[in-house]
Parts: structure tokens; sequence; C-alpha cells
């Protein structure tokens, strides 16, 4: 696809162009092998009458699978006549390229002197057709899963993690030009250097990444409600958004009149322990202070808190 960005002129000082490309297919993944190498790039030209301004910028793609349907397990037996004959096993045939490979190998009959076992992961790559087609294979990991001879009956298990390796996943007949194969090879090697080796294909795909599902702003709200009555000992309803947006109430002024009286009221020149003992006793859900504790200081603290409370209710939200 092409885009024309400007038309024919003389450019004298720095210009922003912009542009969009929609309904792009894209039905391959980005591939670099050792013989192909598969692009998907942008590229700006600016025409001039000597020579032309090229400039390229590769994109990644990725192309994403869902898990199959089918995806039944391995298990074959191979050996050597009256010599070795063993049993291996795999999970799956199809594997994502953040899985586990768990398997087993079981030994039926040992007759030569093993030193010692490993699988390896080997990617096959092949390009062209006909006479000159290209065949490569690469090892991409071995991993030693035995070290010394096994007696008969012994079970071998095997656990490999496909994320600590580079992989790619399978590809067959892209554009009718070249193929990518993975194939697990199951290697022994006795005490005289000879190998024996067993390869199984198996075919790997790219999983589409979970996401994580936002936090409530409500469970935010409880987790904190819960917080506040663990460290003060109070059972507060939690509020709300709607309840923290209100304004406040004003509180009624007082007159020189009303101040007056309240000070010739009984009870303001009592003890503090007497007027502790006649003080109401708090309800549930009182936002007031014990009276054990100086009123005048343990208010601006609560408030203080409240007001720390609030602050983070409101970050948390906005994460």
């Amino acid at each position: 696809m092409v885009r024309e960005l400007a038309r024919p002129g003389i450019l004298t000082q720095g210009v922003c162009y912009g542009f969009e490309f929609v309904n792009v297919e894209k039905p391959y993944e980005s591939y670099s092998g050792a013989n192909v190498r598969l692009r998907c790039y942008l590229r700006v030209t600016v025409v001039k009458r000597l020579s032309d301004l090229v400039k390229e910028q590769d994109i990644c793609v990725h192309t994403l699978a869902q898990y199959p349907d089918l995806n039944s397990s391995i298990k074959m037996e191979v050996g050597i006549e009256d010599c070795l004959h063993i049993e291996f096993e795999y999970n799956k045939s199809k594997y994502h390229l953040k899985d586990v490979i768990v398997g087993k190998i079981f030994f039926l009959l040992v007759r030569i002197k093993i030193r010692h076992m490993e699988v390896q992961i080997i990617r096959r790559e092949l390009a062209g057709s006909g006479p000159a087609a290209l065949n490569e294979s690469e090892t991409l990991a071995k991993f030693e899963i035995m070290d010394g001879a096994p007696v008969r009956g012994e079970s071998i298990p095997i656990r490999l993690f496909l994320s600590g390796y580079d992989l790619t996943p399978s590809m067959r007949d892209v554009n009718k030009k070249f193929s990518v194969k993975y194939y697990l090879n199951l290697v022994l090697v006795d005490e005289e250097e000879r190998r024996y080796f067993k390869q199984q294909e198996v075919t790997l795909f790219r999983r589409a990444e979970k996401r994580r599902r936002p936090i409530a702003n409500s469970y935010i709200e409880q987790a904190i409600f819960h917080h506040r009555t663990a460290q003060f000992g109070q059972q507060q309803q939690p509020t709300t958004r709607a309840q923290q947006q209100q304004p406040q109430a004003t509180p009624p002024l007082t007159t020189p009149e009303d101040a007056a009286a309240a000070a010739l009221s009984p009870g303001r020149h009592g003890d503090a322990n007497n007027s502790a003992a006649d003080s109401p006793e708090l309800e549930s859900g009182s936002t007031h202070v014990s009276p054990a504790l100086p009123a005048a200081r343990s208010a601006p603290g609560l408030r203080m808190c409240s007001e720390k409370m609030m602050t983070i209710t409101i970050d948390a939200g906005l994460v």
C-alpha cells in the first residue's frame, strides 16, 4: 500500500506529515532464520531530481493463536533389537512458546552401558522447492535428563521449560516459499561414544496474553475501610465517592448570649473524671473520640488520617 504525503514543492524547514494505514493484512509472523528473512516494514521515499532519499523502519508482527481443540499426547516405543528398548511419552503434541514439556522415559530392556541421556530442541528450516531446496537444522537447546547407567524398569521424568529459549511458532508453506518445523530429539550416549537418537516433531504456537482485570473502586474502598477499622478500632461505614464529593454542612454560628448561657450550665465546672463518667456512651458508627483521650489533640489527628485515606482512594481509582 502506498500513501502520498505531500505534493511537489520545496522544503525549507522541518515539516511533520501524518499518515494512517487502515485494514492492512499481515497474515505472516516476522521471522529471521539462517536462509530466510520475513520482514514487515515502513518505507518513506523523498523523490528528488538526482537521487531519492529512502528510509525504512522494521515492524515486528506476531500472529496469535488459540489453544487447539485436539492436543493428544505422544507415546512411542523404540530401541535396538535384543540390546535396548525404551518407551518415551510426552504429555502434548502442541505447545505454546511459554509452555512446559512434561514427559517420562521407561527403560524396558537395557543391555548396553549408557553414559548419559539428553533432550534437544531442533529447529529445521526448509526454503525453496525441488532440487534447489535448502534444508538447515539448528540445535537450539540441550537438556541433560540422566547421568549414569539405567536399569530395567527405571523411569526418568522430563520437565523442560520453553520460556528460556528463543523460539518462534511453527510455519508451514509460508507463501509457498519456506517452512519452519521443531523437533524433540532424544539422545543416548554409551561408554564407547556411540549415539542413539529418536526425533519427534512438535508444533509450537504463540498464545494470546491474558489481560489483567482492573480492580473495581468499590473493592479499594472496602479494603481501606477494613484498614481504618483495624487501626482505630471504630466501626465506621465506608464512604462512597459520591458522599465524598458532597459539600459538608457548615456549623451554625454561636452568639455571645449562647456562649454565656453555655458557660453557666451545670456540669462544666466538675472534675474530669465526673465529666467523663457522665458523658453519654458513643453509638456504633460515631466518629467521636473515646473520652479517655483528650479531644483537643485527637480530633485533628483523626481529620488528618481521614484526609490521607481520601487521597489514597482517589489515587487508586485513577490507577
